[in-house]
C-alpha cells in the first residue's frame, strides 16, 4: 500500500511536472520544486501515519464499497465536502504563488483535496469492516467543484463554506465514536457541528455603494442533533436535522494596519463567526441570541 501512494504521488507529481515545465512562460521553477515536493511529503507522510495510526489495527480485505449514506444525518459527508473546498482554495493559492497559468492553478489546485480525500477512501476499502464510500467521493467532488468553479467564473470565493462548533450533551454516552475530549469531539461529535454557506452580500449582489461593508454575509446552516450512534437505534433519541439562518463576517475582508493581524484573520477565515441565528427545526422556528 505504501508503494501504491509513492507510485500515486510520483505520477501526478511528473504529470504536473512535464506539463508546467513546456507550456508556463510565468513558472518559477523553483517554487514549483518546493511546492510539489512539499506537497508530496505532506500527503505521504500524512497517508503513511494514519496508516500506521489507523488502519493498522483492521485487517486487509479485497477492496470493496460500503453504502454508509445514511450515517450521521449526512453530516459526516459535509466534513469531507468541506475538507476538500479549504483544501482546493489553498492549493489554488499554491499553484499560483508558484507561477502556474491562472487555469492550471485552478484545476490542479483545486483538485488538491479530492485527490487526497479519495487515497484515504482507497485505505478505507482495503481495510476489513469498512469500505470506499460512493458518498464521500461525490462529498469530496463537490467541494472540489465549489471551490474551482467560482474561481473560474468569479476569480475569487464570494461563497465560503464554513464550519462552527459547540460542545453537545450526546458526546459522553458514545465517547468512542463521538470523542473523549473538547478536541476530538470538534472533529467527532456530529451533534455539535454546523456546516455553513455563508454569502457575501456585496460581492454577489455587486453593491457599489462603498459605505456597505464588504466584509458582511448571510449564512445558511445544516447541523444535526439527538445522534448518539451512526444510525437510528431503539435507546437513542429522535434524530432531527436543524436548519439555520444567520448572519456572518468574512474574515476574507477585513483589513488592518497589521500584516501579522491580517494573516490571523485569514487563517480562521474558515471559521463561521457568533452571530444571533434563527433556527428551523421539524417546522418550528427557534430564535438564538448568538449561535456558534
Amino acid at each position: 500500500m505504501k508503494h501504491l501512494f509513492l507510485i500515486l504521488f510520483i505520477f501526478f507529481s511528473l504529470q504536473v511536472n512535464s506539463q508546467g515545465l513546456h507550456s508556463e512562460p510565468n513558472l518559477d521553477k523553483k517554487k514549483k520544486n518546493i511546492l510539489l515536493i512539499s506537497e508530496a511529503s505532506i500527503y505521504t507522510i500524512a497517508l503513511v501515519g494514519l496508516n500506521q495510526l489507523w488502519y493498522a489495527d483492521y485487517p486487509r480485505q479485497s477492496f470493496r464499497f460500503k453504502n454508509d449514506n445514511r450515517n450521521w444525518l449526512q453530516m459526516d459527508k459535509m466534513g469531507h465536502t468541506a475538507v476538500s473546498y479549504y483544501s482546493g482554495v489553498a492549493g489554488i493559492k499554491a499553484y499560483q504563488w508558484a507561477g502556474f497559468s491562472r487555469k492550471k492553478a485552478i484545476w490542479y489546485g483545486g483538485m488538491t483535496g479530492s485527490f487526497f480525500l479519495t487515497i484515504i477512501e482507497v485505505l478505507d476499502g482495503f481495510s476489513y469492516g469498512w469500505g470506499a464510500s460512493t458518498g464521500d467521493l461525490i462529498a469530496n467532488t463537490m467541494g472540489s467543484a465549489l471551490c474551482i468553479s467560482q474561481s473560474l467564473y468569479w476569480n475569487e470565493q464570494k461563497i465560503l463554506l464554513k464550519y462552527s462548533y459547540r460542545p453537545s450533551q450526546w458526546a459522553k454516552q458514545n465517547p468512542k465514536q463521538l470523542g473523549e475530549n473538547h478536541l476530538q469531539r470538534a472533529l467527532k461529535d456530529y451533534n455539535g457541528q454546523t456546516y455553513w454557506l455563508s454569502f457575501n452580500m456585496k460581492s454577489l449582489l455587486q453593491i457599489d455603494n462603498e459605505n456597505f461593508p464588504n466584509w458582511l454575509s448571510l449564512s445558511l446552516g445544516h447541523s444535526g442533533n439527538g445522534m448518539i450512534f451512526a444510525l437510528q437505534k431503539e435507546n437513542q433519541p429522535q434524530s432531527k436535522r436543524q436548519f439555520l439562518l444567520s448572519l456572518d463576517i468574512d474574515l476574507n475582508k477585513v483589513k488592518t494596519n497589521s500584516k501579522f493581524l491580517n494573516t490571523v484573520l485569514h487563517t480562521f477565515g474558515f471559521l463561521k463567526f457568533p452571530a444571533p441565528a434563527v433556527e428551523l427545526t421539524k417546522g418550528k422556528l427557534y430564535f438564538h441570541p448568538i449561535y456558534y
